[in-house]
């Protein structure tokens, strides 16, 4: 059932992208506004309590509703219901269309255009990029998107899916790592500022959840990538002291795709990810490298879809 829920949120994601100003995603800032501010006093038991709400609610929602479609209607309608939450939780396209603007702009040699389209996506100043730097970003930027959008989320789905959770660990995914983005964003904003015990309760609770994930976003780019590079850049970045996920999911890629990913400005980037002191083994970032890294993603989504199918036969043979 899994499988039938991915391909058909997928098709639909493709067909038909939520756009930014959807409903759903409204809905949930609302919910997510309203447990900080009824329940963000400044302390940590308070910040785990209104995290604990912000993202265990939906959760449980949507658990209880395909629990309830499972045992009272019928699988079919529950199948529905999985895809139907995959759908709203996936962003392939959310991320897609920037990233094709800015190739197609690189392509036609108009760099300020990709400066300008890349500030207005990050909502950072690029006036001094060069070539090389806005498609390193690009790449950085994108290949984030991916994972935080697309594997994450079925991951956590799988995963949750396959111990009759159903699309509880989609839900879950997605939430944690918007509370986090959207509560470090309200703390900068006069309107409605957030503790810091709330900020870092959150970025906690993030690091722990996006950790498997990150590391079969790793596998995933070593299986369908350069294996031997991927895995040299998981294994040189891990030895390092402060590193996150996110760091990790850059280093293996560079390595996967053969390309020297730099952070320039640690505070323009999506996180400080100090990627390993050996990366200008590999060449500096071209157009065709963004080729490469559709690639790779498309790929990397067909092994999730192989791997599924593959699972879903297993359990009809047992």
């Amino acid at each position: 059932m899994s499988l039938i829920s991915v391909l058909f949120a997928l098709l639909l994601e493709q067909a038909r992208p939520l756009s930014r100003g959807n409903p759903i995603h409204a809905a949930m800032r609302a919910w997510v506004r309203y447990c900080s501010r009824n329940l963000d006093t400044g302390k940590p038991l308070h910040g785990w309590l209104a995290w604990g709400l912000a993202v265990g609610v939906p959760s449980g929602l949507a658990l209880l509703i395909y629990w309830s479609l499972a045992f009272w209607v019928g699988w079919p309608l529950a199948v529905l219901w999985s895809a139907l939450v995959l759908y709203a939780s996936l962003g392939f396209r959310q991320f897609s269309f920037h990233f094709t603007e800015v190739r197609d702009a690189l392509a036609n040699d108009d760099d300020a255009l990709a400066r300008s389209l890349l500030a207005q996506w990050q909502h950072i100043d690029t006036q001094s990029w060069s070539r090389s730097d806005i498609i390193g970003r690009v790449i950085e930027f994108s290949v984030l998107a991916a994972h935080r959008h697309v594997f994450g989320v079925l991951a956590w789905f799988s995963v949750l899916a396959a111990l009759g959770l159903g699309p509880m660990g989609a839900v879950l995914y997605r939430l944690a790592e918007f509370v986090t983005r959207y509560w470090k964003h309200k703390s900068k904003t006069l309107e409605q500022p957030v503790s810091l015990a709330l900020q870092t309760n959150a970025h906690t609770a993030w690091h722990w959840i996006d950790s498997l994930p990150a590391r079969m976003t790793v596998l995933g780019f070593a299986v369908v990538g350069n294996f031997e590079e991927t895995i040299d850049g998981w294994r040189r970045y891990a030895a390092q002291s402060n590193t996150d996920n996110d760091g990790l999911v850059l280093a293996a890629t560079a390595g996967a795709i053969n390309i020297q990913l730099e952070t320039p400005n640690a505070a323009d980037t999506p996180a400080n990810t100090g990627l390993p002191s050996d990366t200008n083994l590999h060449p500096s970032p071209e157009l065709a490298h963004m080729a490469i890294l559709v690639g790779l993603v498309w790929r990397a989504v067909v092994m999730w879809l192989v791997l599924l199918a593959l699972l879903t036969l297993a359990r009809l043979i047992a």
